[in-house]
């Protein structure tokens, strides 16, 4: 890997605007206008970072492991997979497999006393295949970590492949983990099977709000019956959080099964409105038994037909259904992660969401490599939508995080970490 010795400076001034236009709803405002750095490249899908208010980046590759960049630039390897090298630890539970692997990290809120940090992986530890939330102690000098405790080791996993699009094993993991008001979210996928976003049970298509034991939070409101870490249920794949720096309302980015890509914001035990089962809705068997790309699942059709008939959020079944802000109108193209833009520096994005879109084309659908930003309505029912104007060239946007130094940091699947600076 190759890495970039950059400063971090904390207080960002506003530099001079411009006005330019932005967005489908012909609005113009002030934007700053972007520069940007390489942090790191030629990393090996690099998948997640969180950050010290030092600038000290934890960040997870995802067949490989965890590591942390120093704010001098040094980079230190901290865990890595099983066959991984190069680190002065590897655990043979973890692996990669498909979209499966070391995905998200995230920084304990007292780190400064505890020194923990949390990482989302596949594991076999259960001694069966599924996905797993660890914690772990990171050394005085990040040369390494220890006291390993996986807090959650009941995530589904996809373990074979099925008659689907991108149907092979490890499919739909979620991944993302964030905190929030001292509470950790994690993210989970529907691994392919249609039983799994609406079961009380299962973690599969769920957010989950836990302790930093892996304990459920207080006032999650899962329905009775239901498995008390769940916040919310009936989701495909989501793979970006964010928590709204004003109201505190948490917000999911979600892939769309070739339509309608949605960034919802969340209520405490709302159903996502999802539901892949088969007789469901009207309709009848499914490849599989997974309805989530039907009908004519390989072949490309028109996405509002193939919404009517296999709703991202099925409002019609679940009247109570937490409605989108946002729906790519009507497309997919593979949203990932979310994070807020906070500060002046921003100008009239300061409070904006920022989703990176990773792309992926089908049936003529545009690839649209990008990061949208979305100014949510205070109800949670509508967004405008403004396409970052990318001072460098597009790619899979797998995170995106705002930095200590108040700059958006962005990961490729491609192999860089791009520092995107506002002037």
């Amino acid at each position: 890997m190759k890495t970039a010795k950059i400063g971090f400076t904390l207080g960002v001034a506003l530099a001079s605007t411009a006005l330019i236009g932005l967005t489908a709803f012909d609005a113009r405002a002030e934007a700053p206008s972007l520069t940007h750095e390489v942090v790191m490249s030629e990393l090996r899908g690099p998948w997640d970072m969180a950050f010290l208010d030092d600038g000290t980046m934890f960040f997870t590759e995802k067949c490989h492991g965890l590591s942390v960049r120093m704010p001098s630039g040094d980079v230190m390897p901290l865990l890595g997979m099983s066959g991984s090298e190069g680190y002065p630890t590897t655990a043979d539970d973890l692996f990669c497999e498909g979209q499966a692997g070391m995905l998200g990290v995230a920084i304990d809120p007292d780190f400064a006393n505890n020194r923990r940090i949390y990482v989302y992986s596949a594991s076999t530890a259960t001694g069966t295949q599924s996905n797993h939330v660890m914690r772990m102690t990171v050394a005085e000098d990040f040369a390494s970590v220890s006291d390993r405790v996986d807090i959650v080791d009941d995530i589904p996993y996809k373990p074979a492949a099925s008659d689907h699009p991108f149907g092979g094993p490890g499919a739909h993991n979620g991944g993302r983990i964030r905190f929030n008001d001292g509470f950790l979210f994690v993210t989970t996928g529907d691994t392919h099977n249609g039983e799994v976003p609406q079961s009380p049970t299962l973690l599969g298509g769920k957010v989950l709000r836990i302790d930093t034991d892996g304990n459920a939070a207080p006032d999650n409101g899962a329905p009775e019956g239901f498995d008390p870490r769940v916040f919310t249920y009936g989701h495909r794949n989501v793979q970006g959080i964010a928590f709204d720096p004003d109201t505190g309302a948490v917000v999911i980015a979600e892939h769309g099964p070739w339509h309608s890509d949605e960034v919802t914001v969340l209520r405490a035990g709302g159903n996502g409105g999802w539901d892949p089962r088969p007789n469901m809705a009207g309709r009848g068997d499914c490849p599989d038994n997974y309805c989530g790309y039907s009908p004519n699942q390989m072949e490309g059709m028109d996405p509002g037909e193939r919404a009517a008939f296999m709703p991202m959020t099925d409002t019609a079944t679940y009247p109570d259904a937490m409605p989108p802000a946002w729906v790519n109108d009507g497309l997919s193209q593979g949203t990932g992660s979310a994070a807020f833009l906070v500060g002046d520096q921003w100008g009239d994005w300061n409070g904006h969401m920022a989703v990176g879109i990773m792309g992926i084309g089908f049936g003529g659908t545009p690839v649209g490599q990008r990061i949208d930003l979305l100014d949510i309505a205070e109800d949670g029912m509508s967004a405008e939508v403004i396409s970052m104007p990318l001072p460098m060239e597009p790619g899979r946007f797998r995170s995106v995080v705002l930095g200590p130094d108040g700059n958006l940091y962005a990961a490729m699947d491609e192999g860089e970490i791009y520092r995107i600076i506002p002037n």
